[in-house]
């Protein structure tokens, strides 16, 4: 019977689905301190599942350091690991930014909803259209009926190729 030798430990499996659970329903409220917070606890979580993912400990991943008979460890996990902890650095100090500054400007770190979204929320709970077709006045017919009764050049031109070639020529390929 072959046993696997990186078979994750269930704890921490499981901190790894809270971390990522509680992170995204962090990302999903209003104030950006939250946001951040979410974000925080996300990237955390993955960081954790791909330390997980990079197998058990073994020697340092440097050709001729390790033992014989002992495996080395996974480098590839550990880059990935602390190239992840780089961005989340960066990001975390942007969203601060931003939330800083809403705060300077509006006294609360609440992201507010945006008037064209309602607009948009609006015409699909009534199931319209967002826009006016202005070609429709003249045809008769909408843009998606035009739309599928255009004329396809590509599709029907035998192989040829009309575009202008540098020197002048164009035509055959």
């Amino acid at each position: 019977m072959i046993v696997l030798e990186n078979t994750p430990s269930a704890v921490l499996v499981l901190a790894v689905g809270v971390l990522c659970g509680t992170g995204v329903y962090l990302l999903l409220e209003r104030p950006l301190t939250r946001v951040l917070l979410g974000f925080i606890l996300l990237s955390n979580g993955v960081n954790l599942m791909l330390l997980v993912a990079g197998g058990r400990a073994g020697a340092s991943p440097v050709v001729g350091n390790a033992p014989p008979g002992e495996r080395m460890s996974d480098p590839l996990a550990q880059a990935m690991i602390l190239t992840a902890i780089v961005i989340t650095l960066a990001l975390t100090a942007f969203v601060l930014a931003l939330a800083y500054r809403s705060w300077q400007l509006h006294g609360h770190d609440e992201v507010a909803d945006d008037v064209e979204d309602r607009r948009v929320a609006r015409q699909a709970a009534l199931n319209a259209p967002a826009y006016e077709d202005a070609d429709a006045a003249e045809t008769g017919e909408s843009l998606d009926e035009e739309a599928a009764e255009v004329y396809d050049e590509v599709a029907d031109d035998g192989g040829r190729d009309d575009r202008p070639r540098p020197g002048g020529q164009g035509g055959e390929p």
